[in-house]
């Protein structure tokens, strides 16, 4: 996704530790500058989750990471995926409630974490497309903008990056009043190149919309 201009500068903020899955008060809430010199990113980044104001009620959202991280998770993407009302699919993208945060130590992965993160939309008539069925463009902006900021955060890195390859498979259409589940996985996450993939699915049916893989990168801010 293209860098946006209202968008601020972001540095990583946030405990490497499991141990920060469960509840913290807001006196242990962990900000960039409590993290250890040689455990900070090496060059900066371009959307700071700490500096961002809070958006929204994380309440309602389940999962094992703490308030904490899912308030960080939902200001990002309040301020990066939906902005202000005059940007592209703000209308879309406030639609959107993210219901579960989790992240877990994956057997397959040698006991690396994988972080999960499940949201919620029901298709409204802004969505359509002119044959009265969800746009696959929105579609891609529903995939684009809910994976991997989660494992980004409790591994003290960038998850935002901007996208650099996506790879969707529409496996059938959702008209208007389908509920939609986005349920998105990180693969893999470096210091530069990260992956995720993500399947949306009718939570009434169970039935497949759509399944993508998805690449990003972390930009290089002189060229920003």
């Amino acid at each position: 996704m293209p860098p946006r201009s209202s968008s601020a500068l972001y540095a990583s903020a946030a405990s490497p530790i499991q141990e920060s899955y469960g509840p913290i008060s807001p006196s242990e809430n962990l900000r960039y500058n409590d993290v250890p010199p040689s455990h900070r990113p090496s060059r900066a980044a371009w959307v700071d989750p700490a500096s961002l104001s809070n958006c929204g009620d994380v309440s309602h959202i389940g999962g094992n990471v703490s308030s904490h991280v899912k308030q960080l998770i939902l200001n990002t993407y309040m301020a990066y995926g939906a902005g202000d009302e005059n940007c592209f699919g703000h209308a879309v993208a406030k639609a959107v409630k993210f219901v579960d945060v989790s992240v877990s130590k994956s057997e397959e992965k040698q006991g690396r974490m994988e972080a999960t993160t499940v949201a919620e939309v029901i298709v409204t008539k802004n969505m359509l497309n002119g044959a009265g069925m969800l746009h696959g463009g929105c579609m891609a902006f529903l995939i684009d903008n809910t994976p991997l900021v989660a494992l980004g955060l409790l591994r003290n890195m960038n998850g935002v990056g901007v996208t650099q390859a996506m790879n969707v498979m529409f496996h059938s259409p959702a008209p208007p009043g389908s509920y939609l589940r986005i349920i998105s996985t990180s693969v893999a996450m470096g210091c530069r190149l990260m992956s995720a993939r993500c399947e949306i699915i009718e939570k009434r049916t169970g039935r497949i919309v759509a399944s993508a893989y998805l690449n990003k990168m972390q930009p290089t801010m002189s060229k920003l």
